[in-house]
């Protein structure tokens, strides 16, 4: 049975699964049982977990074991499960997604800079949920992204989910994580998970700290890594958190009274923290830099809920903010959004001087967000900006060598505690940097189970560095200054030609290993009008099983679920018009003169396309596009061949 068939089929037939006799079971039913009883065995093969009776001890093994659920995570473990790796992805709370889920609503940003950045949207597994999300859901609902990331975990056959479940220990041998312990109180369970590979996307780094990793917090001295953006002296301060809230509006006045808790906000507050609108609001609500990020949540959580009660009191009634009269806030978030604490220490620290002139043999995903250093003091630091953001003057890499424990072997993380300094974690925390790092770390940790390996191995190993950077490539992540080298990939020794061209948008252009237009570097497309074909062709035929299309599909443009309504102007919440939507693919089998079409799609919006058929030797294949979802031209960025 097919994950999603199991999605699909909810939770109530699962427990009815659950409760049936055997021979009433239906084979989806037996499906769902099986999938059930991985993390819920019967209650005869149930064992008391010693100290604490009341909880039933679970036994499982994987092959790698994922702490964290935020996009990290889910796209660390989806990669690795793709892969082939048997992956458990734990989350502590009951939706996926982190600081992206309808707990928190922070729209997800990355290397485009919102929109300051025009052309360098991360593709990938992120572009893959981006591109569904705006399809399924142009009402731009939130829970609809918390339940699309939930439909990608549990429809991969790989990876078993615990959801509401916390990792509390790990047990460690000779520098090397044997099994860590997680906890659901929900269902009085304790888990027992051994695996090969561990990796830590908690963004407070539990697990890196349950197995002894050496991690940094706070801030480095600006003589440390000779950044000029630190500080003089090192320091415990960081990043503080944020509550954000939604409004509406209405068609009578909506009276709002402030809780007797609620701060006193005043114009002079706000003196550097401006209100046009607040449908959304607002990042700068922030608090809680300057003491411990993790130990003093729930203090947090209160002042920053003060905070936000304090601000929409004086945006209803103040007087200053008239047109708010019919607005009523209809959602604030209770868990803090939070931005610093811990980060792992990896073979490499990522530091400013690297955002802004490094370069990495082994480079596996890209950053550009700014460098976003905040007054660890926040809103109560009403006498400074909120915000001081620092541009890199381009993208940048990020090493395999930072997503690896220094000194746990088979420890690896991805997220917001990747191995940087305070300076460079700025940048590399926002969550679609996050998202690319956790599906280069998702791969190279398949990669490495596959081999028998550690990441450091990894690494080490320039010709295996290469081959995890083609892999990513082939999955559609960006590597600045990596091309596709693919050897596997057929395509490569093809010749290239199309019914027509546009411009300088050669059909060559497909096989030039660039798979994204560069921004100020010319195209790599090709292009043509509407129902146009492209082929690839060889002079001696190929056996030919897979072919991958990559489409475009608007990477000028910004991309995110958001409830800002500046932010989401000029965001399509549709299909993107650029992508081709109906197309064929055709192969013209060797000695034959006439094409045989082997896959006929309506009706698509993704960027990545992969069609597999049985191989057969070819002399050459073609794709025949015949419209779009909204252009008048169609754009190809790259075209891949395997057996």
């Amino acid at each position: 049975m097919d994950r999603r068939d199991f999605w699909l089929s909810g939770y109530s037939l699962l427990v009815n699964a659950a409760a049936l006799p055997a021979a009433q079971i239906t084979p989806s039913q037996g499906a769902i049982r099986r999938e059930f009883d991985k993390i819920a065995p019967p209650e005869g093969a149930r064992k008391m977990a010693g100290a604490e009776p009341h909880m039933t001890l679970v036994e499982l093994e994987t092959d790698l074991l994922v702490a964290g659920g935020g996009l990290a995570g889910v796209c660390a473990a989806v990669s690795a499960a793709r892969h082939g790796a048997k992956v458990v992805l734990v989350q502590d709370r009951s939706r996926l997604g982190g600081n992206s889920s309808s707990e928190v609503k922070m729209h997800v940003v990355g290397a485009n800079s919102h929109k300051g950045r025009g052309g360098w949207r991360e593709g990938g597994l992120l572009e893959e949920i981006r591109l569904e999300d705006a399809v399924n859901n142009p009402q731009r609902c939130w829970e609809l992204w918390d339940l699309l990331l939930y439909d990608k975990v549990v429809s991969e056959p790989n990876i078993t989910l615990l959801l509401e479940s916390v990792v509390y220990s790990a047990k460690t041998k000779n520098g090397r994580i044997e099994e860590a312990m997680v906890r659901c109180d929900k269902s009085e369970h304790l888990y027992r998970v051994k695996a090969k590979l561990f990796m830590d996307c908690t963004g407070d780094s539990r697990l890196g700290l349950e197995a002894g990793a050496e991690m940094r917090s706070g801030r480095e001295a600006k003589s440390e890594f000779n950044e000029t953006l630190a500080p003089e002296k090192p320091d415990q301060e960081t990043l503080g958190s944020s509550i954000l809230f939604t409004s509406r509006l209405y068609q009578k006045p909506m009276p709002f009274t402030a809780p007797k808790w609620a701060r006193k906000v005043t114009a002079d507050t706000l003196q550097f923290r401006k209100i046009t609108s607040w449908e959304y609001g607002y990042w700068w609500v922030e608090w809680g830099g300057s003491i411990d990020p993790i130990r003093d949540n729930e203090r947090i959580r209160f002042e920053l809920l003060s905070i936000v009660m304090g601000v929409w009191d004086y945006i209803k009634n103040s007087g200053n903010h008239t047109s708010s009269a019919n607005w009523a806030m209809d959602w604030v978030g209770f868990m803090p959004g939070k931005r610093g604490s811990r980060r792992i220490v990896g073979d490499h620290l990522l530091s400013q001087n690297d955002l802004l002139k490094g370069d990495f043999a082994d480079a596996v995903a890209i950053g550009g967000w700014p460098m976003d250093d905040h007054p660890p003091g926040g809103f109560d630091r009403a006498d400074l900006p909120p915000a001081v953001q620092i541009r890199t003057p381009e993208v940048f890499n990020i090493p395999l060598r930072s997503f690896y424990s220094k000194n746990v072997s088979n420890l690896m993380m991805a997220g917001r505690n990747i191995s940087a300094t305070h300076v460079a974690f700025t940048s590399t925390r926002v969550m679609a940097t996050c998202a690319v790092g956790g599906q280069a770390a998702g791969t190279a940790a398949a990669m490495c189970l596959a081999r028998g390996i550690t990441p450091r191995q990894l690494a080490q190993e320039p010709k295996l560095v290469s081959a995890l950077q083609q892999r990513l490539l082939r999955d559609d992540q960006t590597i600045k200054h990596v091309r596709n080298t693919d050897p596997a990939d057929l395509a490569r020794t093809a010749r290239a030609s199309a019914s027509a061209e546009i411009g300088d948008a050669k059909a060559m252009l497909v096989l030039d290993g660039v798979a994204r237009d560069i921004p100020g570097q010319g195209i790599h497309h090709w292009e043509a009008p509407l129902d146009s074909w492209i082929a690839l062709a060889w002079d001696k035929p190929q056996r030919v099983g897979e072919l991958q299309i990559t489409f475009d599909s608007g990477f000028q443009r910004e991309l995110t679920l958001t409830s800002s309504d500046s932010i989401n102007r000029g965001i399509v919440r549709a299909a993107q018009p650029e992508t081709v939507r109906d197309y064929e693919v055709q192969v013209r089998k060797a000695g034959a003169t006439d094409w045989t079409t082997v896959a006929s799609v309506t009706g698509n919006f993704q960027r990545v396309r992969r069609h597999r058929f049985a191989a057969v030797e070819v002399e050459a294949v073609r794709v025949q596009a015949k419209s779009t979802n909204g252009s008048d031209s169609v754009r190809v960025f790259e075209l891949r061949c395997y057996a």
